[in-house]
C-alpha cells in the first residue's frame, strides 16, 4: 500500500495498530489518531448496541484500484454518513435505497478502506487487526463500558 502524504487513511492506522508489538503501543497509536471517524467505526464494530442496517457480507461493487492519495474518496471524510448504515441512524431509509448508498460509498473508497468498512459492518475488525480489542479501543479511545467518551 503506497503512503500517503496527507492524513493517512483510517486503513493505514489500523495496520499500524496490527503491526505494533505491545498492547501499550496499540493503545498509544489510538490514541495519537482519536478522531471522530476513528471513533465512529470503531464503536460501530465494537459496541454491541450498534447494529448494521445492511445485510451480511461484501455487496458487489466494483473496487477501487486507484493508489491511496488519488482518485478516490476518504472515510475520514465520508464518516458524517455513516449512521444511515447503523440501526436507528435514519430508519425510514427504504432498504434498497441504503444499499446503494453503501455501494456508492464503497466504489468511491481506496480499496482498502472499503475492506475496512465491510469488516466494521459486520463487526470483524478484531478478526482482521490482531490485538484490536474492545479493552484496545476502550482504552485507546478514552471510552466507558458502555461506549461513551468518558
Amino acid at each position: 500500500m503506497a503512503v500517503s502524504t496527507e492524513t493517512p487513511l483510517l486503513s493505514e492506522i489500523l495496520t499500524k495498530i496490527h503491526n505494533a508489538k505491545s498492547k501499550s503501543q496499540k493503545i498509544k497509536i489510538l490514541q495519537e489518531n482519536n478522531t471522530l471517524p476513528m471513533r465512529q467505526i470503531l464503536i460501530w464494530s465494537f459496541d454491541p448496541n450498534v447494529e448494521s442496517a445492511l445485510p451480511p457480507g461484501a455487496p458487489p461493487f466494483i473496487e477501487n484500484d486507484a493508489p491511496a492519495g488519488t482518485e478516490h474518496t476518504r472515510l475520514d471524510r465520508n464518516a458524517d454518513k455513516l449512521y444511515y448504515f447503523v440501526k436507528g441512524g435514519m430508519d425510514s431509509l427504504q432498504s434498497m435505497k441504503r444499499e446503494q448508498m453503501f455501494v456508492q460509498l464503497l466504489e468511491g473508497l481506496h480499496k482498502d478502506e472499503a475492506q475496512l468498512l465491510i469488516n466494521v459492518k459486520d463487526k470483524k475488525l478484531h478478526q482482521i487487526y490482531k490485538g484490536l480489542s474492545k479493552e484496545v479501543v476502550k482504552e485507546g479511545l478514552g471510552l466507558n463500558d458502555d461506549f461513551k467518551v468518558v
